[in-house]
């Protein structure tokens, strides 16, 4: 059939709606509306339903054009599924199979196959065939010869009919006639569905007999419910309910709108064109709903009952059975009861909020969470001395450092506090208890308390009066700060405790409990010693540009130097090396430069400050190419990483460099200051997580311990060998048994660094070119001008 060579405005419209519908006729949708819980529970059910009963279940595939492949392919996908949930054998549920398309054809009979593996073998090796949608035809053949008999008669007969409800010729009296003769007519969904007609031939119920092949474990669990209302067999397993939900049924369809009319050319009349006005139509896609209900069965989840405790996550295992996740401390438990001890030699000073604001409902919950931690935690025989305060308008210490060793006496003081109601002045009570909340008798009468003292605040409303200069007054005084507070107040407890890695906040109130184990980890990694012991090979890069200024560089000097002592440089352990940049970057020592902290602290302070503008690309480049290499001091198998001082000026080419970096397997730290631009510092970091901004040159010293544990657990990763490569002059680095190996190429040595003298063995390797000197290429080119003159 040839397209006309000329059509008018409305056949042209008619056409293209044509091509269209056939094109996008839509894509089927199945929605239970209900939680993503139940969802997920309906999915597991499906998993573990099983029928087991004297049946004969006839699966009626369609493969015809309007399916296509793709959706013959899940048709298959779905009987297979649909078969690991029947108890196939001869004298229990047998199988058949029907293709059909413009005619039927049986692949497989109900007395084929007695196990289920040859069954899914078989049903593999059934090929599409393609042609027209002769639904009726399929199932005048299943009344006709699909069912032979068997010795029981009365055993119950299922239909699963699977196509996309497209028919092409009669099929409700076929599937009117085989529903009379006592068949359970299902139907299964594929690809674009129309809905109507799946409905239309289903048995009653139809709402419990169709189904969508896309959502294979809902239909299992719906055809096993089904069959077990229907008394076919028992498969809703113990514990177990069947329950029913709305649903919708959706299909995108085309839907044709009109937008106007426009002149279009009619022909001629004479000498002068013909012309009308003719309609324009658009055409969209919208879903068309098909409102239903879903009957399923659901299993209750033993996590539901919530049997982990202490913040512990709950994993199911199927019906009655789980296992629970712990935080640390309280794994040797099976439900996470609490096993922790305080094994750190510290001051601890806990400091409660007490005001008004807070409520006295929160004033108890923080108190329940005191005697909690107490309980849990503290034992007599503990290394620590414990005191409490409380605030509001005032502070107001209740039990002295050290005051109660007991842990029930302890408790016992805690629960004598009592609610202040007024406003919270966090700021003065921080004040107040750097300095009377610390006092106490010396261990012995001539040696004097010298452990870390901890404070740790709980508060839960914003304060009332400026905290950050009282803050930094107990820092200042060697006072570490741990904050627990809600999630709100996060930025206020960091500006408290000066470093994020010790402010711990709790989404909900029911969750402050679960912050046990954390508040415990953080009171103990104040005694611990930075990252002695840890290998990395460590590179700082020092913006020491104009706009840093040559006053601020001090600050940055000094910062690299404090970090630095938190490690143990020598040539086994921890390796240092320091790029300082400007316009173009200069390297102040390689990281084999030296060999000890204090050859380290005296090099740092003579990196030179350059100014001019700054190229944060051009430094980093730098370090990827001339420090991070084996050449230069870096050691293969152990973690690299990378910290940038920046104040963000001249970042702009930094992104790719620092990906070149990360790509290697070196870890990019930044920290910035002063009014950077966060997004920036983001790109060269690669992640939220490592980049530290502090607002200030002077304030870079509280984010000292920040930068070690972040570079000391990024450290402790395992490390790839052949990351960044070892193999210099073009080696190939080839993993061997947890190590590696270089393939040299004209070169030799473990990592290619020496040039090869032996001749290649091959004839297609290319013969390294002489090397000539100037002069003897200047006496070739005067004999060829002599020769020319001759």
């Amino acid at each position: 059939m040839g397209f006309p060579t000329m059509c008018s405005g409305s056949q042209l419209q008619l056409f293209l709606a044509i091509l269209l519908t056939r094109a996008c006729s839509g894509f089927a949708v199945q929605e239970i509306q209900t939680d993503h819980e139940t969802i997920l529970k309906i999915n597991a059910a499906g998993q573990i339903m099983q029928c087991s009963a004297a049946m004969d279940v006839l699966f009626v595939m369609d493969g015809s054009y309007s399916v296509g492949k793709g959706g013959f392919e899940r048709s298959r996908h779905c009987v297979l599924k649909l078969c690991e949930a029947l108890d196939i054998g001869p004298d229990m549920v047998r199988v058949g199979v029907l293709l059909f398309s413009s005619s039927p054809r049986l692949e497989i009979s109900l007395d084929s196959y007695g196990s289920r593996e040859e069954l899914r073998k078989r049903i593999k090796k059934i090929q599409y065939r393609g042609g027209s949608t002769q639904t009726g035809l399929a199932l005048k053949y299943v009344l006709k010869k699909g069912f032979p008999s068997r010795h029981n008669s009365t055993v119950p007969r299922v239909v699963v009919l699977l196509s996309d409800g497209k028919s092409q010729g009669a099929v409700q009296l076929a599937a009117s006639e085989l529903k009379q003769t006592g068949v359970s007519l299902f139907a299964v969904g594929l690809r674009y569905p129309r809905w109507e007609e799946l409905h239309s031939l289903a048995s009653i119920p139809t709402e419990s007999h169709v189904f969508f092949a896309e959502h294979v474990l809902d239909a299992v669990n719906g055809l096993c419910t089904a069959l077990t209302a229907a008394s076919a067999c028992s498969a809703v397993p113990s514990g177990c309910r069947v329950e029913s939900y709305p649903c919708v049924q959706k299909t995108l369809e085309t839907v044709k709108e009109l937008q106007g009319s426009f002149m279009c050319w009619k022909g001629t009349r004479g000498y002068f064109p013909y012309t009308s006005l003719c309609p324009y139509y658009r055409y969209t896609n919208a879903y068309k709903p098909f409102p239903t209900v879903c009957h399923r069965t659901v299993c209750s989840d033993p996590c539901d009952s919530q049997p982990c405790q202490n913040g512990g996550t709950c994993v199911s295992e199927g019906l009655g059975k789980y296992h629970c996740e712990c935080p640390t401390g309280y794994g040797s438990d099976p439900s996470c009861a609490p096993l922790l001890t305080l094994d750190c030699s510290v001051d601890m000073l806990f400091l409660v909020e007490s005001s008004s604001a807070l409520t006295l409902e929160g004033f108890l919950r923080f108190k329940s969470f005191l005697k909690r931690f107490v309980q849990a935690v503290l034992t007599s025989e503990a290394p620590v001395k414990v005191g409490l305060a409380q605030y509001s308008a005032e502070a107001r210490v209740e039990a002295r450092l050290g005051q109660y060793r007991d842990p029930v006496k302890l408790a016992q003081a805690v629960e004598a506090l009592r609610y202040q109601s007024r406003e919270a002045k966090t700021g003065e009570a921080l004040r107040y208890v750097t300095r009377h909340g610390f006092q106490s008798s010396p261990v012995y009468a001539d040696v004097q308390d010298d452990l870390p003292r901890v404070l740790v605040l709980l508060t839960g409303t914003p304060s009332a009066d400026a905290v950050v200069e009282p803050a930094k007054y107990a820092r200042d005084r060697e006072v570490f700060i741990i904050g627990i507070a809600p999630d709100r107040m996060k930025a206020e407890v960091n500006n408290i405790t000066g470093n994020p890695q010790r402010t711990i906040t709790f989404s909900s109130p029911d969750r402050l409990m679960a912050k046990i184990p954390e508040l415990k980890a953080k009171i103990c990694s104040v005694d611990s010693q930075g990252c002695l012991g840890q290998a990395v090979d460590l590179v700082f890069v020092l913006d020491a540009s104009g706009n840093v200024g040559k006053d601020n560089f001090v600050h940055l000097q000094d910062f690299v130097r404090s970090v630095s002592v938190q490690f143990d440089v020598n040539r086994d352990v921890a390796q240092l090396g320091l790029v300082v940049f400007g316009r173009r970057p200069v390297t102040v020592f390689q990281l084999d430069g030296h060999a000890s902290g204090s050859a380290v602290l005296a090099a740092v302070s003579k990196a030179p400050f350059l100014g001019g503008r700054a190229s944060t690309g051009s430094a980093l480049l730098h370090v990827h190419s001339h420090s991070l290499t084996v050449g230069r001091g870096a050691r293969p198998g152990v973690a690299k990483a990378v910290v940038v001082l920046t104040d963000g000026s001249g970042a702009e080419d930094a992104a790719v460099p620092a990906q070149q970096l990360r790509d290697s397997g070196a870890a990019v730290f930044v920290v910035g200051t002063g009014d950077t631009q966060h997004d920036g510092l983001v790109r060269i970091a690669g992640s939220e997580d490592h980049v530290i901004v502090v607002p200030s040159y002077e304030d870079l010293k509280y984010s000292e311990d920040v930068l070690v544990q972040l570079v000391c657990a990024d450290a402790k990763k395992t490390v790839d060998p052949c990351r960044p490569n070892p193999c210099m002059n073009d080696g190939v680095c080839v993993l061997s048994n947890r190590s590696y190996r270089c393939d040299c190429q004209g070169w030799e040595g473990p990592h290619c660094e020496t040039q090869s003298r032996r001749l290649p063995s091959r004839g297609d390797l290319p013969r390294a070119a002489r090397q000539r000197s100037p002069q003897h290429l200047y006496r070739e080119q005067r004999r060829g001008h002599v020769g020319r003159l001759q």
